[in-house]
Order: structure tokens, then C-alpha cells, then sequence
């Protein structure tokens, strides 16, 4: 496998491991991945919900939470350590502000464009910012507006398709049709990265997302074109993962009929492995009485069904009755708890398998 190099960074292995809250992918799950030479991601979802005593509120305790998480994470390993910020979260700018000062290497932000992303750089500041999008339109509107305000362009960018896990960044009836896939977006998303690079003199790997599982789907994905790609439902049945092994289990125990579309709260479908709660969801027995948290800025209490952040903490505490697991869509596939070590093992050899039996004989 190629290297991934984002600016100075050098990964030397090509795979993101995607950021997953609440609570999915911190310290333990990043600091694993990036020890084998890809790029670990800590979510910031949720944070002051899980490090709660560590302020005197849910946005102080979130800041307190991501700092704690990221020393946890360079303690471990010296490899390359992201923090995953989504555009939706009512404490984006904390979050941002946060990853910079601590020093993360790179920010990858997404469930909404992030459009104001550079204006939280300070002048020596080193996080690369790489910002996640659905499509070439997203991308080129990113790149154009960082541009014309920042003088900013991407270091990275990532193409999420709709087989990914948690929230998609498509309507309902586009996450099955074809024209949405990421093999029908990621030539279009290449061609515009392209244009902008030689205008630009510069260079922004693109990073491929969502149904991604095996070696195989890695170097298929490669050989169209992309850079790297991101992994985060493969690495949740690791022994690193930091969820509970209920959750993990959950994965284990799923079918793939088991996988279902969802409304989340914060008003973008979703993909998640169906349980007894998303049951009561759909019988209105969810419904919350109050907000505890202003978590998401486009979450309406008065109608929501439920309380997402409650969800999705209790699926990682394993508490399997009272929340949900999001899941990519190959998640049905995992039929054992390895180390990421193991998992990468596996990933590296069935790529190179494949890469030796279609290199040409000289190249061999």
C-alpha cells in the first residue's frame, strides 16, 4: 500500500479510521490505528457526556474531555491523531477551537459543510483541516468559498458515500439510487479536485468513505482513484474500539436485514442496526421531556422523537435497550472481536494480494 501524505503528514499506511460517537472511536481506538501507521480519530461527539465531571457544564466538560482524550492518545503512540468535529454540534466552534490549540494533527469535519472551518486557524497553527462532503458540488463550494474568504484550501478531502455508517449527508431516496454512489461520485469529486489543484499549484488527496470493509473494496476504491480511504465500522469490533462489548456484540449478532434507514433528531437520515428502542421510537414511547444537553443546533425537542445524545451514550455504555448502534452497512459482516492489529494484518494482505496479481510482470 502507498503512503497518505496530507502536508507534512506522512501516513504510512493509506486508511482513515473514521471518527464515530458518541464515545465509539477516543483515544484507545485512535491511538491503535494511528500506532500502525494509519490515521487514528478521535469523535467529539458527546464528550462532556462522558467526561461529565470534568466541568461544570455539558460544553466545559466536552472541552476538558477532548483535551484529555488527545494527551491520552499521544501518550500511546507517536503516529498521526485527528479529532472528528461535526458541523452540526451546538459546540462546533469549541470543539474546532480545541483541536487547534491542542495540537491534533488534522480535523475532519462533515454532517453539515464546513464552511467557516479556516477562520478558527491561528497563525501557527499546524491541524490540517479536511472537510467531508457527498459530493463534487459540496466539494467545489467548499473549496471556492475557503478560498475567496481564507485564501484556504483543503489539506485533505473526504468523499463519504451512502453505504457509510451514522448520519449521511443525503436525502432518504437518494441513498440507494446509483447516481449517489461513491463509485459514480468519486471520478466527479477527483475531476473537480483536479482542476482546483493545477489552478492552484497544490495538492488535496481525496479520502474515499462509506462501505468500505475488506482489502478488496480498498484497492478497488484505490485503483479508481482515490488517495486513501476511510474505515470506521471495521474497526469497531476491535478489542481497541473503545465502546462497550455489548455494542461491539451488537455488530457480531447483526443480520443484514438486521441494517436499517433512520430519521435521526438532528434532521439527516441515518444508518443504524435496529434494536428494541428504535421499536418504541416508532411507537412515539421515546419522546423526551426535556433537552439536558443543547447538543445539536438542528435538533427540534418540541418534535424529536427521542433524545439522540441519551441514544447513543447508553449504546456505548452497552445499555443496548435504551439506545442504538450506527452502522455502516457492511456491519453485518463482522463475525469476530480481533485487535486492530489483526484487522490491518488482514486489510494489508488481501490488498496486496490483489495489487501483485494485476501488476504487471516487470513490476514485480
Amino acid at each position: 500500500m502507498k503512503n497518505l501524505k496530507i502536508g507534512n503528514l506522512c501516513a504510512s499506511l493509506p486508511i482513515v479510521q473514521g471518527g464515530m460517537g458518541v464515545g465509539i472511536s477516543l483515544s484507545g481506538l485512535a491511538s491503535a490505528v494511528a500506532r500502525e501507521g494509519g490515521i487514528g480519530v478521535i469523535s467529539s461527539a458527546g464528550l462532556g457526556v462522558i467526561h461529565k465531571t470534568l466541568g461544570r457544564n455539558y460544553r466545559e466538560a466536552s472541552i476538558e474531555g477532548l483535551k484529555l482524550e488527545l494527551k491520552k492518545a499521544r501518550e500511546a503512540t507517536r503516529g498521526i491523531i485527528g479529532v472528528n468535529v461535526m458541523v452540526a454540534m451546538s459546540n462546533f466552534a469549541d470543539m474546532v477551537r480545541t483541536a487547534v490549540e491542542e495540537k491534533a494533527d488534522i480535523i475532519f469535519s462533515g454532517a453539515g459543510l464546513p464552511l467557516n472551518l479556516p477562520s478558527f486557524l491561528t497563525a501557527n497553527a499546524k491541524t490540517k483541516l479536511a472537510p467531508i462532503v457527498s459530493s463534487a458540488r459540496a466539494a467545489k463550494l467548499i473549496c471556492r468559498k475557503w478560498w475567496s474568504e481564507f485564501r484556504y484550501l483543503p489539506d485533505a478531502l473526504v468523499l463519504e458515500g451512502p453505504k457509510a455508517g451514522g448520519h449521511l449527508g443525503y436525502k432518504r431516496d437518494q441513498i440507494e439510487k446509483e447516481e449517489f454512489s461513491l463509485e459514480h461520485s468519486l471520478p466527479e469529486v477527483l475531476a473537480e479536485v483536479r482542476e482546483i489543484e493545477a489552478a492552484q499549484e497544490c495538492r488535496i488527496p481525496v479520502i474515499a468513505a462509506g462501505g468500505i470493509y475488506t482489502g478488496k473494496d480498498i484497492y478497488r476504491i484505490m485503483e479508481s482513484g482515490a488517495d486513501a480511504v476511510q474505515m470506521g465500522t471495521r474497526f469497531v469490533t476491535t478489542e481497541e474500539c473503545d465502546a462497550d462489548r455489548k455494542f461491539k456484540e451488537c455488530y457480531l449478532n447483526a443480520t443484514a436485514d438486521d441494517i436499517e434507514i433512520i430519521q435521526s433528531p438532528v434532521g439527516m437520515p441515518g444508518r443504524a442496526v435496529h434494536t428494541p428502542f428504535l421499536d418504541r421510537v416508532k411507537q412515539g414511547l421515546t419522546i423526551p421531556k426535556s433537552c439536558p444537553f443543547d447538543c445539536i443546533r438542528t435538533c427540534d425537542m418540541i418534535h424529536s422523537p427521542y433524545c439522540i445524545m441519551l441514544a447513543l451514550y447508553n449504546a456505548f455504555r452497552g445499555r443496548m435497550q435504551q439506545g442504538y448502534a450506527f452502522c455502516g452497512a457492511n456491519a453485518w459482516r463482522a463475525k469476530k472481536i480481533q485487535s486492530v492489529r489483526e484487522v490491518i494484518s488482514s486489510l494489508r494482505e488481501e490488498y496486496e494480494r490483489l495489487f501483485r496479481a494485476h501488476a504487471p510482470i516487470g513490476n514485480l
